[in-house]
């Protein structure tokens, strides 16, 4: 097995051609890929396995860890044992599962950032509360206020936003 990661459907496509080439001699060179900031496009290719043998389930097993913009190829070689439909999709599952399980994987993040205004009095108390809402700060710049910027995961931005908004709206600070 061998997983890269990809940037698009070009680059996945590129790869999975250059480890085909390399492994010109195997019986399969099968693949999958999953490419976008959500996973959005999906392709396999099962490569003269029968259908839904090898390439679905390359695809369900990155589907299962959450991965997006990795290509997986799974070379085989054939040795003269039949693995019947069962055996192949789980020998490909799972070879791509332990491959997984060993690679340095590396997760994608997109954050939300706010830029703020606010007053010298306010900032421990607004810092404290930054740091319990999981948000970093990224800048500060001191000035005749205080300048701030900080950036949450998306995925927990709701909370932020609300005390934000819920400090603008009592005058303590001003969203820019």
């Amino acid at each position: 097995v061998t997983l890269k990661k990809v940037q698009d459907i070009n680059s996945a496509k590129e790869f999975i051609s250059s480890i085909s080439d390399l492994n010109k001699t195997a019986s399969h060179n099968c693949w999958a890929y999953i490419v976008g900031d959500k996973g959005e496009t999906v392709h396999s290719s099962d490569a003269g396995e029968p259908s839904g043998t090898a390439g679905k389930p390359i695809l369900n097993t990155l589907q299962k860890y959450d991965l997006s913009n990795v290509a997986a190829v799974v070379t085989r070689y054939y040795g003269g044992v039949k693995l019947g439909v069962r055996g192949l999709i789980d020998a490909y599952g799972s070879t791509v599962e332990k491959a997984i399980q060993k690679a340095a994987l590396n997760k994608i993040v997109n954050y939300k950032k706010y830029k703020l205004q606010t007053s010298y009095d306010f900032l421990d108390i607004l810092n404290y509360n930054l740091k319990k809402l999981n948000s970093e700060v990224i800048s500060i710049d001191y000035t005749d206020v205080v300048s701030v910027i900080v950036q949450v995961e998306e995925i927990g931005f709701e909370h932020l936003e609300k005390y934000l908004m819920e400090m603008s709206n009592s005058g303590k600070l001003t969203i820019l």
